[in-house]
């Protein structure tokens, strides 16, 4: 009589499965941080096309996520059916051709076929995603030689695979971005999941489709050197492009992620050519004495329209500009002509932080024209915000602010309702039938400007300066800009939906 096992048997398997521990980790780590590499840099690449909202972001990530458990689900299926040593290879191979060819098609099918772009922007994430992420229960059946060890196996390699994702999350958003273009990141990181794959296959004598992803990899380059929706540079928020105005030499049009969001003429600072900023300069040329100096703070820089107005307009003003993107400031010295320019001050730094930094009753003026895709950041848009906004102006102080909005002008409507409950006096200028003047015309949509201060401002003056200036806008305030308000909600640190609230684009 024998005595009972003290471990169930281990049917049928084998014992050596031909993955040394280390070659195990080093599958699981970096497979696990291709899959958030490929999620964080898709990200940048639709933003010019479906611009930088909450909504891209929901579904870049759900399709991020879409794609581990699927992949995961697949891959313990497939390893329990096949041979595990016969999957990593074509796993790594095929994941890094589709990752390389991402940007060329992306570009291409925005340019082409943008009805497509949806599906085959969730293609080029599900597909290497899934690949990549059935590597771990490939790795995790080859490294289960006992069924002892289980536990301790699944474990180990679980914690590996995060500390994959941690590192290519931080690498992506530190590094990578910041130092390369997208296409280069994405075409790299193909070559990286090919090579790897070769000498998978080199090791184990398996899969032979190494030379023909080879030559894939290498049309993905030269395909992306020629596809649509190529930038000037790639910062790290943004797709950055200069245009020159073919009707005025000196004029160059800043473009952020394919939306037009500065135009300067580098010969005269003083040409306006944007409607809103036309707006802007009547409102403070209108408010303030003509020809005094002035201390003002621009949440948001862009091509730094108006910092470089009142240095031409006001000698002796001080304008400090809070820009987050340090690469569109190196665009404004590399391609629109800004010097070492006395009175315009620029900090790379989120203006919210900025605030947070400036005395109190310290500035003339605050200039709101900050965007991420084409709306505010949600965070600027808040009663907490605001509120700072007013802190750091003195008594005669005054807030000007760009909005743009569309459809229903629900987010406009909000972000109005919120500064008027802020400061004592607001109006609102724009199109007689986007701000309540023309009640038988259809909402257009588009800029609006909002002035607010704690004094009253000649609005009859600033109305006439808008006429001189040609801008056909009118001005909305008191019991008419109160009924266009509504019941819109106010925006908060805690409940700020702009994203919801806003229609980026023009419903016709």
């Amino acid at each position: 009589m024998t005595e009972p096992s003290s471990s169930p048997p281990d049917r049928g398997r084998p014992r050596d499965q031909g993955l040394g521990p280390r070659a195990a980790v080093a599958l699981v780590f970096t497979s696990s941080a291709a899959v958030l590499v490929v999620e964080i840099v898709s990200l940048r690449l639709l933003a010019p096309y479906l611009g930088l909202t909450l909504e891209t972001s929901t579904m870049v990530i759900g399709v991020a996520l879409t794609a581990i458990a699927a992949g995961s689900w697949m891959g313990g299926r497939v390893a329990d059916a096949v041979n595990p040593r016969r999957l990593i290879g074509p796993s790594l191979g095929l994941s890094g051709a589709v990752v390389a060819l991402t940007p060329a098609v992306l570009r291409t099918t925005a340019e082409w076929a943008p009805v497509a772009l949806f599906l085959i922007a969730s293609l080029t994430i599900l597909v290497p995603g899934a690949l990549l992420s059935a590597v771990t229960p490939i790795v995790t059946k080859l490294r289960l030689t006992s069924l002892a060890e289980t536990g301790t196996v699944v474990g180990r390699l679980s914690g590996v695979g995060t500390l994959g994702a941690i590192l290519g999350t931080v690498l992506t958003g530190f590094v990578l971005v910041s130092r390369f273009p997208v296409s280069g990141v994405l075409i790299g990181l193909g070559v990286l999941l090919v090579l790897g794959s070769a000498l998978v296959e080199w090791r184990t004598r398996g899969w032979t489709g190494v030379p023909a992803l080879t030559v894939v990899l290498v049309a993905a380059g030269l395909a992306a050197t020629v596809a649509p929706g190529g930038c000037d540079e790639e910062t790290k928020y943004h797709c950055a492009r200069v245009v020159t105005d073919p009707d005025r030499e000196s004029g160059r049009t800043l473009l952020l992620d394919g939306v037009r969001n500065s135009y300067v003429d580098l010969d005269d600072p003083t040409y306006l050519k944007f409607m809103y900023v036309r707006a802007i300069a009547s409102v403070v040329d209108t408010a303030f004495p003509e020809g005094r100096s002035l201390t003002a703070y621009h949440v948001g820089g862009g091509g730094l329209t108006f910092p470089r107005y009142l240095a031409a307009t006001r000698p002796g003003t001080r304008s400090l500009v809070s820009e987050i993107d340090s690469g569109v400031v190196r665009v404004n010295r590399e391609r629109l002509g800004l010097g070492p320019q006395r009175g315009i001050d620029v900090r790379t730094e989120d203006a919210r932080l900025g605030l947070r930094r400036l005395d109190t009753g310290s500035r003339d003026l605050v200039v709101g024209d900050a965007f991420g895709g084409v709306s505010v950041p949600w965070h600027l848009t808040t009663t907490e915000a605001l509120t700072d906004i007013r802190r750091v102006l003195t008594e005669d102080g005054l807030y000007v602010a760009n909005l743009i909005d569309y459809g229903a002008l629900a987010f406009a409507r909000a972000e109005v309702a919120t500064i008027g409950a802020t400061f004592d006096h607001v109006a609102l200028l724009g199109e007689p039938s986007d701000i309540g003047l023309d009640p038988g015309a259809p909402d257009r949509g588009g800029n609006l400007v909002v002035l607010a201060s704690d004094r009253p401002v000649d609005l009859a003056a600033v109305q006439k300066a808008l006429d001189t200036r040609g801008t056909g806008w009118r001005i909305s305030e008191g019991a008419t800009l109160a009924s266009w308000i509504g019941d819109a909600p106010r925006l908060t640190d805690d409940y700020a939906p702009v994203d919801q609230l806003l229609e980026p684009y023009s419903p016709r």
